[in-house]
């Protein structure tokens, strides 16, 4: 209607005059048909607007120019630490699990997620638009970071490989959780990121992948309370009292890291970014990017392969058990050396029998 294109214009009118005064701030151009104000009244409309949006330094706007230079400055952090840590299992290869193996799958794929993104962020400042090959490179590259973060965490939670090679049923269980919801919430990621702010599907996903990823990390520290209480039996029941509970207090070091990881990338820092000025929102990517590499590194460290990691200390079989019986001291014996193997069978070091 003619009423209607006239607040159009007015509207066009007024954007254009406000950011003519080329002012730094936050602009936002809404629509209101004033026709369905009233109650009860809902009458149809439609109309076609093209809308340019553009910095002097490219299409970003200034909480996202920074992204691009973020993210290829840590992918070049995380290469560096993956590449220790592969220094660290080769320098320690006869404690090394496949559990380690698959650490360092997952800091080079974090690594790797980050160089894509950075591209994509860079494509989009230039021309205006992703490149779909590099986008679609993220999207992959974002799923399996994803899946492999939630599978590592969980399988370091139950102790698989490292003190035991078969998962119990109900650890079973959260995989077959974790991994459909992993996908899920990839899914929803990559549509948000394909649609605009303004549509309904924009909100039903992003609320889709807020609960799916809270979800997903809430199901990841079952397995640590249940090792965590597995432990605190069998302290009080075996005779391995000592190393069991040096085991159960880097476990509960680990659930401690886990939800201070959990509480400040999701919860803190999103409270960051809602109180930060709009040119400032970058910092909100970066404050996740820094507190993931923390998580990675205090992880690594915690689990690393070497001999006195209490974690990796824990008997496998009886003979362990037998050989790790307190000798009395006799002179009959004295000078006398036993070979004794470690947890992981591969490594034997001889020890002087008082």
């Amino acid at each position: 209607s003619t009423r209607m294109n006239d607040g159009i214009n007015l509207g066009r009118q007024y954007f254009e005059t406000s950011c003519e005064d080329l002012k730094i701030g936050l602009y936002s151009l809404k629509f209101h048909y004033c026709q369905n104000r009233s109650p009860g009244i809902k009458l149809p409309y439609s109309f076609t607007v093209e809308v340019t949006e553009k910095n002097p330094d490219g299409y970003l706007s200034a909480a996202e120019i920074p992204l691009s230079r973020l993210y290829i400055g840590m992918a070049g952090v995380f290469f560096t630490a993956a590449m220790v840590w592969v220094y660290t299992l080769m320098k320690h290869r006869y404690s090394v699990f496949k559990i380690h193996w698959l650490m360092a799958a997952l800091a080079f794929t974090k690594s790797t997620s980050l160089v894509f993104h950075s591209i994509n962020y860079h494509f989009i400042n230039t021309e205006g638009h992703p490149i779909e090959g590099w986008a679609v490179m993220y999207y992959i590259t974002h799923l399996l970071k994803g899946a492999l973060l939630f599978i590592t965490l969980a399988l370091i939670g139950t102790g698989w490989a490292f003190v035991k090679y078969i998962l119990s049923d109900k650890e079973k269980k959260i995989f077959m959780i974790v991994i459909p919801l992993q996908v899920l919430a990839n899914v929803a990621y990559i549509i948000i990121e394909s649609t605009e702010e303004g549509s309904s599907e924009y909100y039903l996903w992003k609320e889709i992948l807020f609960l799916v990823d809270l979800i997903c990390c809430g199901a990841i520290l079952f397995p640590v309370v249940w090792s965590i209480r597995h432990l605190q039996e069998a302290s009080s029941t075996d005779g391995k009292a000592a190393m069991n509970l040096e085991k159960l207090k880097l476990f509960r070091h680990y659930y401690v890291m886990i939800v201070c990881y959990i509480y400040f990338t999701r919860i803190i820092a999103i409270l960051l970014k809602v109180t930060m000025p709009f040119q400032w929102q970058w910092c909100y990517e970066f404050l996740v990017e820094v507190s993931t590499l923390v998580f990675f590194v205090l992880t690594g460290y915690k689990f690393r392969p070497a001999s006195n990691n209490p974690y990796l200390q824990l008997p496998q079989d009886e003979e362990d058990v037998e050989m790790d019986e307190v000798v009395t001291e006799s002179g009959a014996l004295e000078g006398i050396s036993k070979v004794k193997k470690t947890c992981n069978g591969r490594d034997r070091q001889k020890e002087s029998t008082l």
